[in-house]
């Protein structure tokens, strides 16, 4: 990260200034813990959202794309433990009163209400407990944190983040909060992520600045190889530090896009780090490629690849894996150039296998965070992934989902 920007201790969404959040229950899950959050910009926003490119999408996610047309929002409300989706005009219905019903809460108009709904596919939304858990949620600027809790799933910690940047002369803060543990392999981008910050920001500069973060942040994880109905991120700008609106192409958008990427890659890395029944933080970085997609495609297959991720878990150096998986990737590679590392353990120089201590590398996958570096010498672009070692526990989870 630049100098010129400082993690905030705590810092979740309601950092940002003039953002409140807060969270309840509507019984969405069988513990009864927090699961219904609503964020709220005391100023209207420019906004932008990415979305799932699966075809089946559920009904928050449509109702997202048409709110968004007018690039405002005020308020986002979400619900885990149910995903509504594939629930037909129901669906729909429910997805529209989810937003009626806070605008009225909050004093807005239904379109300026974003929604996002994370859990089990096939099922109705229970209106009667969400009605209930809107009304009683009660927003503060502490109550991010609870908001973050409200939509876990079978995360096992919250995953938030806040940072401050000076741009010009004003301080402005880009805060965050995600979800996702499974079904995670993001190709926008079960993922959900909001971020805010009180810059003022160009709509089309939002836009595009939240594209190119989430291209090098959650379109570069991958828990299992599968891509949610309902993959959410959206970005809230307020405009409260009082800075004059950031435009494209100017040294203040390259500070925000900074800030910006720092959120969303830390948020990421949490997200493969917590991946359903995960160990160990996979990290490839590709180095050397003709093409930043041939970069992007050669770690992401890497860091996807089953038999790669179960040689992680089981602490076994069996590069061969790490090759079979560059080889079919579809990047432009030459056997002859690649350079290939495990942790400081060579392994590959100029396509050739190098002597290497088994038992140091044993040691350097038995570790919490495994980097993977893989050299093409062909070009001179590079992109890192991020994924998880492929464990027992994660056919338990999955196998149990619904039970």
């Amino acid at each position: 990260m630049s100098t010129k920007y400082r993690f905030i201790p705590n810092g979740t969404i309601t950092s940002s200034l003039g953002f409140l959040a807060g969270a309840s229950s509507a019984g969405g899950k069988s513990s009864g813990t927090l699961d219904l959050g609503i964020l709220y910009s005391e100023q209207p926003c420019s906004s932008a959202g990415v979305f799932t490119t699966n075809k089946i999408k559920a009904a928050p996610v449509l109702l997202c794309q048409s709110h968004l047309q007018n690039r405002r929002a005020q308020a986002i409300v979400a619900n885990s433990g149910c995903a509504n989706a594939c629930t037909g005009s129901q669906g729909s219905t429910d997805a529209t009163e989810m937003a009626a019903l806070t605008a009225k809460k909050l004093g807005l108009s239904t379109e300026y209400v974003l929604v996002a709904s994370t859990g089990m596919i096939g099922i109705p939304l229970p209106m009667k407990l969400i009605r209930a858990a809107i009304d009683k949620a009660e927003l503060s600027k502490a109550g991010g944190q609870d908001f973050t809790k409200a939509i876990m799933t079978t995360d096992t910690f919250p995953k938030q983040i806040a940072v401050a940047a000076n741009i010009g002369a004003h301080e402005i803060t880009v805060g965050g909060c995600a979800k996702g543990a499974g079904m995670i392999h993001p190709n926008m981008a079960t993922l959900l992520c909001f971020l805010t910050t009180d810059a003022a920001v160009e709509v089309g500069l939002l836009e595009s600045a939240l594209q190119e973060a989430v291209n090098i942040s959650f379109n570069m994880i991958t828990v299992d190889g599968d891509t949610s109905t309902n993959d959410t991120v959206l970005l809230l700008a307020n405009g409260a530090s009082g800075n004059n609106p950031i435009k494209q192409g100017t040294p203040e958008a390259y500070e925000f896009q900074q800030a910006l990427e720092s959120v969303c890659v830390h948020l990421a890395k949490c997200i493969a780090r917590d991946g359903e029944g995960a160990t160990k933080l996979i990290e490839v970085c590709v180095e050397g490629a003709l093409t930043s997609a041939d970069a992007r495609m050669a770690a992401r297959t890497i860091a996807s690849s089953p038999l790669v991720k179960t040689a992680v878990h089981g602490c076994d150096p069996n590069w061969g894996r790490i090759v079979a998986a560059l080889g079919r990737s579809g990047a432009e590679i030459k056997e002859s150039r690649i350079d290939l590392a495990i942790g400081d353990t060579r392994i590959l120089e100029s396509g050739r296998s190098v002597l290497f201590d088994e038992e140091k590398a044993r040691a350097t996958l038995a570790k919490a965070e495994l980097p993977i570096n893989v050299n093409l010498n062909l070009g001179k672009e590079s992109a890192t992934a991020w994924g998880c070692d492929l464990s027992k526990e994660y056919v338990t989870i999955n196998s149990e989902y619904t039970t």
